[in-house]
């Protein structure tokens, strides 16, 4: 049997014990069918699928539990980690486009760039044994790319980009690097120290984005959306601190604690007329300012 069929066995017998318990002659007839499906054979004994177990456990860090009055299995887990989603997003990806050979007649690519994770493991190596690492960095707004030193604390995804979270030696501030900006990357033997009780999610407790705190104060922000809007905005929260204050026919009012950066600005006008800032003042004139702009371009425009 192959690996490949392996891995894609034990990524049916979660996606079945995610969504409810199974007892072992279920899971086996769920194989079974699976097995026409994808024209593998993933019949297994209980011997194979005990193995399955510590495998996915390894593998995945899931915990699979036998409830002996039930006589079912089932995933143990009050609340399915990220880490583990997105390994399981990933095998679901790879599969899905491992089906067929034309996949340009049912599968449609968002073009775009790559996005550096060919970095990723590496760069992770260093953040872990606190390795200091260089590369050169090109920002949007630079002519020339600039070289860096750093120390690596974190890696950051927004927005379909990935970001390193990093000490540049510089001049010794906390910044954060594009990783599909970088390039030469280089990692030294240089050991560094991490400062004590740095947390990268309570540094970015109250910001949205990749822009960091940067010595502000997180303020209260009061949002309306339309009926319509708001659903979404229930359904996937623009940010950790999201309290809805107000949810009737006419509106949802939703409450924030959040640090006002270009990042925050730039939701707010992505969801267009559907959205009417509340509080503070600041962020309401700031708004206003740039439709005001918006607007003026098109003035001579008949």
């Amino acid at each position: 049997m192959s690996k490949r069929e392996s891995l894609q066995r034990q990524l049916i017998i979660i996606n079945k014990l995610r969504v409810a318990p199974r007892t072992f002659d279920e899971l086996s007839g769920i194989l079974d069918e699976e097995s026409e499906i994808h024209s593998y054979n993933f019949r297994i004994s209980k011997r194979t699928f005990q193995r399955d177990i510590n495998e996915i456990r390894s593998l995945f860090f899931i915990d699979i539990r036998f409830d002996s009055s039930q006589k079912h299995y089932y995933i143990e887990m009050d609340e399915q980690s990220e880490r583990q989603r997105r390994i399981l997003e990933a095998f679901d990806t790879f599969n899905a486009l491992n089906m067929s050979d034309r996949l340009s007649d049912f599968i449609h690519f968002e073009k775009r760039k790559p996005q550096g994770t060919e970095n990723l493991y590496g760069l992770l190596h260093a953040i872990r044994n606190q390795l200091q690492i260089e590369f050169w960095h090109q920002k949007f707004w630079d002519v020339k790319p600039t070289e860096r030193k750093v120390e690596p604390y974190a890696l950051k995804e927004f927005s379909n980009r990935w970001y390193l979270l990093a000490k540049d030696l510089k001049d010794n501030s906390v910044k954060s690097f594009a990783l599909d900006r970088m390039k030469y990357l280089e990692f030294t033997k240089m050991k560094f120290q991490r400062p004590a009780g740095f947390d990268v999610s309570e540094h970015y407790k109250h910001s949205f984005g990749i822009i960091g705190p940067n010595g502000q104060k997180p303020k209260e922000i009061i949002l309306s959306f339309d009926p319509l809007k708001g659903k979404y905005i229930k359904s996937l929260p623009l940010h950790e601190s999201q309290e809805i204050i107000l949810d009737n026919e006419s509106e949802v009012r939703i409450k924030l604690s959040l640090i006002i950066s270009y990042d925050f600005i730039m939701e707010i006008l992505s969801h267009g007329d559907e959205v009417k800032v509340i509080k503070p003042v600041s962020l309401i004139k700031t708004i206003k300012d740039i439709y005001q702009r918006a607007l003026n371009r098109y003035q001579k425009i008949p």
